[in-house]
């Protein structure tokens, strides 16, 4: 994706498109706190006075004494909850998509990217068959993203040799080399080259639930790694490429033999294997295939598209994301540069939207039967135990006296928010034509949320939806043809290159 059939000039200038304005109550709290301030103390220090003031002012009303009482002694989640809300987040949806069973779980690890798109593959696959329920193994592509990590890791370390080592980008390429996350064009990236397989071909490991320490040790050994490789890369004019090949390759076997141990040996993507199963007729049904084929078979390819029930003429690699980026130009082609998992494989795009285009397009995938996924900031005004997504949810101004204002925009250029999980948009709730809630299939497990599913506000989605993957024919001429245009280049540690 991203070629440069149309070059365009990046534009410099910070032109923020306008966003929806949205109302809250508006209280006199801040006012009431910040007329305690003595208008001489100008001093950059803290003033022990002027904070006794402070506090003498905060405790004298007796709404903050009762707030001080049950703060103190409860989660202020649960003691600000807004009951309103609790009763308007229902799962009941005008339209949804069967997406089948069980619901997942990807216990400790980061792999909801993983799970989110095996959750999207696996509904054709179950009309398919006719099946009761399956589950693609996302251990098989969790192991073969980790080596791949590896190998793009070692490469961009030997690609900034001359950076210095405590710069910035080197920094960042040592962070988090083989992180668990990762976004769509990577999933492509791994299905393409790799395949899929059942999980009863290549069932989760213990490590593959709780990668904590795996992916401590892969880390260190490749910052050892990077170490040496820096060091041949710049002892000579000319660095030895045999010698930094040859030490690379002994690295990933390394890795490799890691992996394995701790996740097992996962098939290779033309070995054969042999998946059984019961369909809803109680008819017992083998068939023998190989990683690669069977994603041909079931899920990459047009052919198989269409025999799934499913109406689209594209395949998965076609798919791609729309994000909304408020702070860059609608219209407009982004990609971050150094981010990605297999060398040579394929880059990561967004296409930037207003949020309208996004609600649309997955509005029409929903109603053509074909889940979604997506990438937000789940951490924000939710309920991970209700399953409710309302930044209504919350009232934070009542229990400490602030008020957030911060836009969309505002809270990606502080950090304030990023992609941290991807999940699946199953269904709708329409009301005159337009969106009040959405249905959404996490990956943490049945006992969260309603059976596994959350319910999210259309104004949560607003704020803190980033990404929808979609399907090209449902996105008009005009959004296809920003495909062709020549990136705007964010850096890597931008927002926007954070792995769900």
């Amino acid at each position: 994706m991203g070629n440069s059939h149309s070059k365009r000039a990046r534009f410099t200038t910070k032109t923020y498109p306008v966003e929806r304005k949205r109302t809250t109550a508006s209280r006199s709290s801040d006012l009431t706190l910040t007329s305690t301030i003595d208008a001489n103390d100008t001093t950059p220090t803290l003033n022990v006075a002027t904070i006794a003031k402070w506090e003498e002012k905060l405790l004298s009303d007796p709404k903050n004494r009762l707030a001080l009482s049950a703060l103190t002694t409860h989660a202020a989640t649960a003691i600000l909850q807004n009951p309103t809300v609790l009763l308007q987040d229902t799962h009941l949806f005008s339209d949804k998509v069967e997406m089948g069973t069980p619901v997942t779980n990807q216990r400790s690890s980061g792999r909801c990217w993983l799970f989110a798109a095996t959750n999207v593959f696996r509904v054709g696959l179950i009309k398919k068959y006719k099946l009761p329920g399956f589950e693609f193994s996302q251990s098989y592509l969790f192991f073969w993203d980790k080596l791949e990590k590896a190998n793009f890791f070692l490469e961009q370390i030997v690609d900034t040799a001359s950076e210095p080592l405590n710069g910035r980008l080197v920094q960042y390429l040592l962070n988090a080399p083989v992180g668990d996350g990762g976004q769509w064009d990577m999933v492509v990236n791994l299905v393409e080259k790799y395949g899929l397989v059942p999980q009863t071909v290549f069932p989760d490991s213990f490590n593959a639930k709780a990668s904590g320490r795996i992916n401590w040790l892969i880390t260190a050994k490749l910052r050892e790694a990077a170490l040496h490789l820096r060091d041949l890369a710049t002892t000579t004019e000319k660095p030895p490429t045999d010698e930094i090949q040859k030490y690379k390759t002994k690295v990933l076997q390394a890795i490799h033999g890691i992996l394995v141990l701790s996740l097992g040996a996962p098939p290779k993507p033309t070995d054969t294997f042999t998946w059984s199963f019961i369909n809803k007729d109680q008819k017992y049904h083998s068939i023998s295939s190989s990683p690669i084929a069977f994603y041909h078979d079931n899920v990459g390819s047009l052919p198989s598209l269409l025999t799934l029930g499913l109406s689209s003429p594209h395949g998965v690699k076609d798919r791609f994301s729309l994000v909304n980026d408020p702070r860059n130009l609608y219209m407009r082609l982004l990609t971050i540069p150094r981010l990605g998992n297999i060398v040579a494989g394929r880059g990561v795009t967004y296409v930037n939207v207003p949020m309208e285009t996004i609600k649309s397009t997955v509005i029409n995938m929903l109603k053509s039967g074909q889940p979604v996924f997506f990438g937000c900031d789940v951490g924000k005004y939710s309920d991970p135990t209700r399953g409710i997504l309302d930044t209504a949810l919350f009232d934070y101004e009542l229990g400490f006296n602030v008020s957030l204002s911060l836009t969309k925009a505002q809270r990606l250029e502080t950090g304030e928010s990023s992609m941290t999980h991807a999940m699946v948009l199953s269904g709708v709730n329409l009301v005159d034509g337009k969106p009040t809630r959405w249905r959404v299939e996490n990956s943490w497990g049945a006992d969260k949320g309603e059976k596994g599913y959350l319910v999210m506000a259309d104004e949560w989605m607003d704020e803190f939806v980033y990404q929808a993957v979609v399907a090209p024919e449902f996105v008009g001429e005009e959004v296809r043809k920003v495909l062709l245009q020549d990136p705007i280049r964010l850096e890597i540690w931008d927002p926007m290159g954070s792995l769900a």
